[in-house]
């Protein structure tokens, strides 16, 4: 089942969240490209205690129900990147992520199995979390983090989401 499409109507309702928010100078952006195709580029700086940029958008509140992985469509450009569920709306609290690898230039289907999401808050494992529900993901996103300073892009050609493990 598709969950995201990356049409340019699409791609307007994502929006940033980079680590400005505590001092930092990182930028990034979602945007359309090709048929149905977004792009989320930017820059990744370390300056002011600085080092993730992100992006995300809102899905309905059911739309992950029954979900076992989700399936992401990209081509990167050699970095690890996140993608990230959370079950509340707004600006902060627990995210959900699993990391996928990316290989510069080329097209690949990334299966991320939901038992592989862990919690996260501002960088660290939050003991008290509850264990991710799919039925109450609204906000996805991606994330770029772990210290890899410098320009980046990634392409995403579809989000799907899979009953189980294929």
């Amino acid at each position: 089942m598709t969950v995201l499409e990356f049409t340019p109507a699409a791609i307007e309702v994502w929006y940033t969240v980079n680590d400005g928010v505590m001092g930092g100078v990182s930028s990034s952006r979602m945007r359309h490209e090709g048929e149905n195709v977004g792009v989320f580029e930017g820059n990744l700086s370390l300056e002011n205690n600085g080092g993730f940029a992100s992006v995300r958008t809102e899905i309905a509140e059911g739309t992950l129900a029954g979900a076992s992985a989700l399936i992401l469509t990209v081509r990167g450009d050699g970095k690890r990147y996140q993608l990230r569920l959370r079950m509340r709306l707004g600006f902060d609290g627990v995210a959900y992520g699993a990391s996928f690898e990316t290989t510069a230039g080329q097209w690949s289907e990334v299966e991320l199995p939901l038992e592989l999401f862990r919690p996260t808050f501002r960088g660290y494992g939050p003991r008290d979390a509850r264990p991710l529900d799919p039925a109450r993901v609204r906000p996805v996103g991606l994330m770029l983090t772990d210290k890899q300073e410098g320009p980046f892009r990634l392409e995403v050609a579809g989000l799907e989401a899979v009953g189980g493990s294929r």
